[in-house]
């Protein structure tokens, strides 16, 4: 049976999906060797090099091999879990293999990512972006740090009478930990859109009007999943271009990741000592 024509785990609304983040785990473990991860790490455009920094990588498998993965629709993504030994002698997990929810697969598959990491032992869940910037002051290349989200995508992860409390998701203690590391880190809250279609400079304006300072197309529904399952969260995003309509040239995928690329070394080296004073 082709790849297309094969149903995928998570779309049958009868199967539980924490078991098939179980599932994966304990595949993951198989696969690396390594019974428990304690830290687990989504590195979105402009952050992959952090896995290559904070330890020794251990272990290195494509993430579609695993149970309820996909292949990554997006450039800029490696389509791959890393099993990392930190200096710190513990294991941080890296996520190389993000869903994103404009592709259409339901929040389950965008999710699924955050509650392996979860039930692989993971405590700790650190969810970067590349998105655009509603302050002037952030230029293209500046890391930011998430203080909270607002979720414009109307969906959530959490199923049926699931009520889940969101103050302090972004943990101002890993917030107050990573400014140890540079004290000059802003902060702002992040405003997930559906995509994948950029914002219209009225939607960046409505979005500062209610309270955002970060557009983007991802993090906030893995934030509220990664909550649910007791995770303590770090969001960061890097600014890849000032918002439209703030920023007077047309936005273009081309240019998120050329700014990525420019900044990739500096804030994975950040990120890195942020790992590792966790």
């Amino acid at each position: 049976m082709s790849q297309l024509t094969t149903p995928h785990p998570l779309d049958d609304p009868a199967v539980d999906p924490f078991e098939i983040a179980r599932v994966a785990a304990s595949e993951l473990a198989d696969r690396t060797g390594v019974e428990r991860h304690d830290i687990a790490l989504t590195l979105g455009s402009g952050w992959a090099k952090a896995a290559d920094l904070i330890g020794e990588t251990t272990a290195t498998i494509p993430a579609s091999e695993i149970t309820g993965f996909s292949k990554p629709a997006l450039e800029g993504h490696v389509g791959t879990l890393r099993s990392v030994l930190l200096p710190s002698g513990k294991r941080a997990l890296v996520i190389g293999a993000r869903t994103h929810y404009y592709e259409g697969h339901g929040v389950r598959r965008v999710v699924h990512s955050v509650r392996t990491a979860a039930a692989a032992g993971a405590s700790t869940m650190i969810l970067t972006n590349g998105a655009g910037g509603i302050k002037e002051h952030w230029k293209p290349g500046t890391p930011v740090l998430i203080s909270d989200h607002i979720n414009l995508t109307a969906d959530s992860p959490l199923e049926g009478a699931t009520f889940i409390d969101l103050t302090d998701l972004y943990s101002s203690r890993l917030r107050d930990l990573a400014r140890t590391v540079d004290s000059s880190l802003d902060e702002g809250v992040y405003c997930q859109f559906r995509g994948p279609h950029y914002e219209t400079p009225a939607e960046v304006q409505m979005a500062k009007t209610i309270g955002g300072h970060i557009v983007g197309m991802s993090t906030a529904l893995e934030a509220i999943a990664a909550r649910q399952a007791g995770m303590e969260i770090l969001g960061m995003s890097l600014i890849t271009n000032l918002a439209a309509g703030i920023q007077k040239t047309p936005l273009s995928h081309e240019e998120v990741i050329e700014a990525g690329r420019e900044a990739e070394g500096r804030i994975s080296a950040l990120l890195a000592e942020i790992v590792g004073k966790l």
